[in-house]
């Protein structure tokens, strides 16, 4: 098959994801995934990929992960940190050793247990956010919680890839010296996006930073604001793959570096200043920032970030005895997280963040969902490095399908119960 007559059938395919997910107001990943499954199956995708849909779909990862991160508010972030941290912490610890504790049961090898136990650690924050806007619970207290609690274990889960994929590889052998290393690697980056971030970015610089050739004099809002903001889009996406490629450098996923260079992005370096460095907001900078951030969420799921869900679709081979040995599998693991999930982000939702009992259910069931880090993660494990066999790659989509499920189903049935528990508790 053609190349562009590949990219068309994939185009095809996710408009159709996109219908069907808005008729039954699920996540699109979910169909984008089923749409790639069936093609291939049905013979019209080939079974490998050309390299130019391959790297398409790396674009897409970074387009995707670029965009989670710009989403995100880093002053609502820190700000909501303290009383979220246990949420995110419990949260993920839970289904991190429950999933690990299953796999390695089930293959007995260390580097696929991980792998998975990653994959199903982080949280699918848009899952949830579409779940509670459908009840009409996006502005809640749960909504915040869940959404600070997501951020933060996407942030972590980055973290423990950057430092457990080279392991799991084996391009780091397993020992105390290799992980100190990959792990100081990991500090190192992390540390070099903070600067970016914290000193270098702002336009107000402080300190030592204003003494520095060029850089004291010019930061990224002249870059961004350059001929009134018309290049802003090319500006923020060279960022993104800057940073990748930064992190590629340190032996990381690009993924990381996107997602780390969308939060360090904020919505004030889209507005023009003058020569004293004052910021002069005008109407029209206000639209560079919403009209950058239209073009790259259209970009990471619309047209380029769901060419990489179909891809990842298309690597499922149907085997209906393959299917049915792994589904006793994804049912007893999808049985195992959703218990702990729920159990310890509910508990810590309780005794950490102050919330009653019917709001930490509904927190609990809000961090169910897995969505575009998880499937990110399998897409390295399986796809990139192989390290997920066979029946560990689809025993994870099937489990990843049921959690994604589960969420607007659980809102939905605990939505009475809250709604009566917030009355009791109204002033009179």
């Amino acid at each position: 098959m053609h190349p562009l007559a590949h990219l068309a059938v994939i185009w095809t395919a996710v408009f159709v994801a996109v219908i069907a997910a808005k008729k039954t107001r699920l996540t699109p990943v979910l169909f984008f995934l089923f749409m790639g499954f069936l093609l291939v199956n049905a013979g019209i995708l080939p079974v490998e990929s050309d390299l130019f849909i391959r790297e398409f779909a790396e674009l897409g990862i970074i387009f995707i992960m670029f965009s989670l991160g710009f989403d995100e508010s880093t002053e609502n972030f820190l700000a909501s940190m303290k009383k979220s941290w246990g949420i995110a912490f419990f949260g993920a610890i839970g289904p991190f050793a429950i999933t690990y504790v299953i796999t390695d049961y089930l293959w007995n090898d260390s580097s696929v247990s991980l792998m998975c136990a990653l994959a199903m650690t982080a949280t699918a924050v848009s899952l949830t956010m579409v779940s509670l806007r459908s009840e009409g619970l996006q502005n809640s207290v749960v909504a915040t919680r869940v959404m600070t609690s997501a951020v933060i274990d996407d942030i972590g889960a980055l973290v423990a890839v950057a430092i457990l994929v080279p392991l799991a590889t084996g391009a780091e052998e397993f020992s105390a010296g290799t992980i100190m290393t990959t792990a100081g690697k990991a500090v190192l980056f992390f540390v070099i996006v903070t600067i970016l971030g914290g000193w270098i970015f702002p336009h107000r610089l402080r300190g030592w930073v204003q003494r520095v050739p060029f850089i004291g004099r010019y930061g990224v809002m002249h870059l961004l604001t350059f001929d009134e903001g018309r290049h802003a889009t090319l500006a923020v996406l060279l960022l993104a793959l800057v940073v990748g490629l930064m992190a590629s450098y340190f032996g990381f996923h690009t993924a990381v570096g996107a997602y780390m260079a969308g939060l360090i992005v904020k919505e004030e370096y889209f507005q023009i200043s003058d020569e004293s460095r004052i910021v002069r907001k005008t109407p029209h900078t206000k639209n560079v920032y919403a009209e950058t951030k239209k073009i790259i969420d259209k970009a990471a799921f619309s047209w380029i970030g769901p060419v990489f869900f179909v891809d990842l679709g298309a690597k499922i081979i149907f085997d209906a005895s393959l299917l049915m040995a792994v589904l006793p599998y994804a049912t007893v693991l999808f049985l195992g997280l959703m218990i702990v999930q729920v159990g310890s982000a509910g508990l810590a939702a309780r005794y950490t963040g102050g919330m009653n009992f019917h709001q930490s259910l509904m927190i609990g069931f809000g961090m169910l969902g897995r969505a575009e880090l998880a499937f990110v993660v399998m897409d390295i494990a399986y796809v990139q490095n192989r390290i997920l066999t066979d029946e560990a790659f689809l025993t994870l989509m099937i489990t990843a399908f049921l959690l994604n499920i589960a969420v607007p189903l659980t809102i939905r049935w605990w939505r009475p119960y809250y709604d009566a528990a917030q009355d009791l508790v109204q002033p009179l």
